[in-house]
Formats: C-alpha cells, sequence, structure tokens
C-alpha cells in the first residue's frame, strides 16, 4: 500500500466522522440551559417580569435551590407549571410590593398597584396559601422545604 492511499483513507475517515458528528449534534437541537436560583431576595417587578417572559419564550425551565423572595417568586405565575421546581433547600417569601426607596427618600412605602399586580401573577394554590396566612403585608412571610412548599411548586425529581 502506497503513501498516498493511506492518506486519502484517513482524511475520508475524519471527514465521515465530522460529518456524523455535525449531524448529531444538529439533530440534538438547540441548548437549553436551567436557571438555578440560590439566593435572590427579589427586586423591581417590571425587570423579573422581563426576565421570566424571556425564560418562558425560550421554554426554559427555572430550579429554585435556595431563597426565592419577593419579586423573585413571579416565577411561581409567568413559567408554566412544569417549568418550575424546587430543590429540599429551597424557601419562597412573599410580601407586600414597595415603591422604589431611592424615590421615596428611603421610607417604605407600600405599593398597593404593585401588590395587585404581583398578586394577580400567582397560581391560585398560591393565592390560597398567601390569604391562609393573611395575605399579603409588610412583613415577610415563608414557605419552606416540605409538603407546605410542595403543595405550591413540584419538587425537581432529580434532587430527591
Amino acid at each position: 500500500m502506497s503513501g498516498t492511499a493511506g492518506k486519502t483513507r484517513g482524511i475520508s475517515t475524519w471527514v465521515g466522522r465530522s460529518l456524523g458528528l455535525a449531524l448529531l449534534l444538529g439533530l440534538a437541537g438547540p441548548a437549553r440551559a436551567d436557571l438555578r436560583i440560590t439566593r435572590d431576595h427579589g427586586g423591581d417587578l417590571k425587570q423579573y417580569e422581563a426576565k421570566y417572559a424571556r425564560l418562558r419564550d425560550k421554554g426554559e425551565r427555572v430550579i429554585i435551590d435556595g431563597i426565592c423572595n419577593s419579586a423573585c417568586t413571579l416565577a411561581l405565575g409567568m413559567l408554566p407549571a412544569g417549568k418550575v421546581c424546587v430543590t429540599p433547600r429551597a424557601s419562597l417569601g412573599f410580601h407586600q410590593a414597595y415603591y422604589d426607596q431611592r424615590w421615596t427618600a428611603g421610607i417604605k412605602i407600600t405599593s398597593i398597584s404593585g401588590t395587585a399586580e404581583l398578586i394577580a401573577y400567582y397560581p391560585q394554590p398560591v393565592k390560597d396559601w398567601i390569604a391562609r396566612h393573611g395575605g399579603l403585608t409588610a412583613q415577610m412571610k415563608h414557605a419552606k422545604n416540605g409538603p407546605e412548599l410542595w403543595a405550591l411548586v413540584d419538587p425537581c425529581p432529580e434532587e430527591f
């Protein structure tokens, strides 16, 4: 066998494998990335609405793996139920919405419209839980891991 025949066979094998890999990767579809929440204390409702709308539109999943308070909890209503789950480390915190303190001289002032907007996003089990715990108030109300939390959000199957 000549040196040229061996090189040609090596190149054709390499090309065949490369084409096979490219075809396999092309059939796999776009990669999806989960958003893992570990310590999110919330913030501006509009920013969270935009963030969760992008995740919902991409079909991505949110894994709550720690603290998810305030506006962070919008995920419960903005994403389909099967796209949000909780780990054993998860906790949810709910309270009234407030105006940005930069615009209120550092004073915490309840936003009635913001609170109404927040509650409107929640699915009925979350609304019922909040009502059973006295409604949204200035005090944070926590749902921690266990049956009470699992009644609001499905546990992540791979975490249990």
